[in-house]
C-alpha cells in the first residue's frame, strides 16, 4: 500500500511520549493517508504495548532494533516505509491538526526534497519547557537562526520536525553516525548535491523537550561542541554568527570583573539587553515566571554553547585534533 506521507519516529525509552505523541496524531487531519513507523532503537523500556494500543486506530508499524542512534534508526525506518516523502519528528513532540494540511499546501506552492519545520510551547507545557522553548526559537537568541516566514531557502532543518523526499535519502545516504548535529550535516550534504531545503513555519510542532536546566545544559554544550566539527566537515558553512554566544559569555565575564575597577558601562549593556528580552518573552507568554525562567534558560544557552563552541574550535581548528578520537561520544558506530 502508497502512502501520502511516511512518519519517521525514532525512540529510546520513553514510552509515554510515544503514548502522547499517537494521542495527537488521532486529532490530525488526512492521517489516514499516512503511515507512522516507529523505530525502537535498541529501548529496555519498549513501547510495543503502547503500539498495540493504536493499531487499529492509525496505520502504524513498530520495528526493535539494536541500539546505533537516532541517526541509523530513521535510516532504518525510511528504508521501511512505503511513501516517496518522509516526515521525521522526536518521540517528544506533539502534532497540531492542520499539520498534514499545511504541509501539502507548502510542498504543492513549492515543492522541497528536504524541509524543516519550526516548534511551538504547548498551553500544557510546564514553565520551564515554555520558557526552554522561548530560548530556542526567539529571534534575540541563538535560536534565531532557525528563521521566520513561510519559506526561507537553505534552511537547516532540525530532525525533531523534518521532512525528506525518498530521492533524497536514497541519494544522500541518510544520517550519519554524529549526534547531536546529524541533521544540520544532511542539510549540508544535500546543499552541496543541488537539492533545495526550506523553511515552512506553518508546519509546526509542539516541542516537549523533557529536560531540567542541567539536561537543558548539557544539550547546549553538545551543540557548541558539534558546531565546529560541522565548520571542519564542511567550510562553506561557516559564519560568524556561530561565535556570538562564546563572545557573547567571554564579555559578559569581563563586563564583571571590570565591576572591581567601578566601571559599569559594559555590564549596563548586558543590563538593557536582558530587560529587552525580558519584556518580550513577557508579551510572548503573558507570565512574569515564564519571561524570568527564559532569562535563566538564555543564560544556560548562551554559556553552555559559547564555551563548548571555544573549546571545540581551539580543539579541532588550532590543535587540530581528529574529532572523533577527541569526543567520541558524539558519534554512534553503524554501517
Amino acid at each position: 500500500m502508497n502512502f501520502d506521507f511516511s512518519f519517521i519516529i525514532p525512540v529510546y525509552n520513553r514510552p509515554e511520549e510515544i503514548k502522547e505523541l499517537l494521542d495527537s496524531f488521532l486529532k490530525v487531519k488526512h492521517i489516514n493517508r499516512c503511515e507512522i513507523l516507529i523505530v525502537e532503537d535498541g529501548s529496555e523500556h519498549t513501547c510495543e504495548h503502547i503500539i498495540n494500543d493504536f493499531k487499529n486506530k492509525l496505520s502504524i508499524s513498530y520495528f526493535y532494533k539494536e541500539n546505533s542512534g537516532p541517526g541509523n534508526s530513521r535510516n532504518y525506518g525510511m528504508q521501511k516505509a512505503n511513501s516517496d516523502y518522509f516526515i521525521i519528528l522526536d518521540s517528544d513532540v506533539l502534532l497540531p491538526a492542520n499539520y498534514i494540511i499545511n504541509l501539502e499546501y507548502h510542498l504543492s506552492h513549492k515543492f522541497v526534497h528536504c524541509f524543516g519545520g519550526s516548534d511551538r510551547a504547548h498551553e500544557s507545557f510546564t514553565n520551564t519547557q515554555k520558557a526552554i522553548n522561548y530560548a530556542m526559537t526567539s529571534v534575540w537568541t541563538t535560536g534565531g537562526i532557525r528563521g521566520k516566514g513561510s519559506h526561507h531557502k537553505n534552511f537547516q532543518p532540525r530532525s525533531f520536525n523534518m521532512g525528506l523526499s525518498q530521492k533524497a535519502f536514497q541519494l544522500s545516504g541518510g544520517f550519519s553516525s554524529i549526534h547531536p548535529g546529524e541533521d544540520p550535516d544532511l542539510s549540508l550534504r544535500l546543499k552541496k548535491m543541488g537539492f533545495e531545503t526550506a523553511f515552512f513555519s506553518e508546519c509546526y510542532v509542539y516541542h516537549k523537550r523533557r529536560i531540567d536546566w542541567l539536561g537543558f545544559y548539557k544539550q547546549v554544550y553538545k551543540f557548541g561542541l558539534v558546531r565546529p566539527i560541522l565548520n571542519l566537515w564542511h567550510p562553506q558553512s561557516h559564519k560568524l554568527i556561530y561565535y556570538l554566544p562564546s563572545l557573547f559569555s567571554l564579555g559578559m565575564i569581563i563586563a564583571i570583573a571590570l565591576l572591581g575597577f567601578n566601571i559599569f558601562s559594559f555590564l549596563m549593556l548586558y543590563a538593557v539587553y536582558f530587560i529587552f528580552v525580558f519584556v518580550d518573552a513577557l508579551m510572548r507568554s503573558k507570565s512574569v515566571t515564564i519571561a524570568m525562567y527564559g532569562l535563566v534558560a538564555i543564560c544556560i544557552q548562551f554559556f553552555g554553547y559559547g564555551f563548548a563552541f571555544l573549546k571545540s574550535t581551539l580543539v579541532i581548528f588550532i590543535f587540530k585534533r581528529n574529532p572523533q578520537k577527541r569526543y567520541p561520544f558524539l558519534f554512534f558506530k553503524f554501517d
